[in-house]
């Protein structure tokens, strides 16, 4: 592993060589905030598929895509004379020391729990209207739900035991079959949904991360399940779904 100083080092490289590229780029000269958004957005996904493939030399390189747009738009920030990475990385820092008083002031805290009632506590007193001003309105439903569920678990608005989150899913499934309207059943599925997502975050499972792996897994095993047809010189369309199965069943296997 890198030294402090050689990591330093390694960060204001990163600097000179975004002053030189805004210089002298045309590309990197024309970029905006707005521009840059939806490709941070890109790095981002990508950066979350190299974690859950678990492959380290993939998250370093995403990492260094990540870290390249925080300090874009920083330098396009400064040269508004709005902020710079100084003032970003202060802010940062101050907020961190701010909300951990348990280490650097004399608050109490010995478990993740207390943590997090605290956090929750401290950003309220900042001036939050609300526990959930934090949860960003664009976030995908799935991480969205799963953060509203962890944000009102932190003032104590959760379920006592996993057996009341199970039967509130089944509640809800019940009022799905039950329901005849078809803008209130979206509704009741989507509560579905919801006691899922919260359920598994009550055991220790993220619903996004599950998902994904599952998506993975489902793509894996029909390439497979297409190669299979193609080594049988069949035409999948051709297939009845026995077949499919049958062949599903077999890609499963191998």
């Amino acid at each position: 592993m890198n030294t402090r100083k050689e990591q330093l080092k390694a960060f204001e490289k990163l600097l000179d060589i975004m002053d030189e590229l805004r210089e002298k780029c045309p590309w990197d000269r024309k970029q905006t905030m707005d521009t840059l958004r939806t490709l941070s957005i890109e790095e981002i996904y990508e950066l979350s598929d190299a974690i859950i493939e678990n492959d380290s030399e993939e998250i370093k390189k995403e990492l260094g895509d990540v870290f390249l747009h925080l300090v874009f738009y920083s330098k396009i920030a400064s040269e508004q004379n709005q902020f710079d990475i100084a003032d970003v990385l202060n802010s940062i820092n101050e907020k961190l020391i701010r909300r951990h008083p348990h280490i650097y002031s004399n608050t109490k805290a010995t478990t993740e729990e207390e943590v997090k009632k605290n956090w929750e506590q401290i950003k309220l007193n900042e001036g939050n209207s609300s526990v959930l001003s934090g949860v960003p309105t664009s976030l995908p439903a799935m991480v969205k739900a799963y953060r509203i569920q962890d944000k009102v678990k932190g003032v104590g608005f959760e379920f006592e035991n996993k057996e009341q989150v199970f039967d509130k899913i089944q509640e809800e499934i019940e009022e799905f079959k039950n329901e005849k309207n078809p803008i209130d059943r979206e509704m009741e599925f989507g509560d579905i949904l919801f006691s899922l997502i919260n359920y598994g975050r009550f055991v220790g499972i993220n619903s996004e991360d599950a998902l994904e792996r599952s998506n993975k897994k489902f793509i894996n095993r029909f390439k497979k399940l297409e190669l299979i047809v193609q080594q049988n010189n069949q035409n999948i369309n051709d297939l009845t779904i026995s077949e499919l199965n049958s062949l599903w069943k077999k890609a499963k296997n191998t």
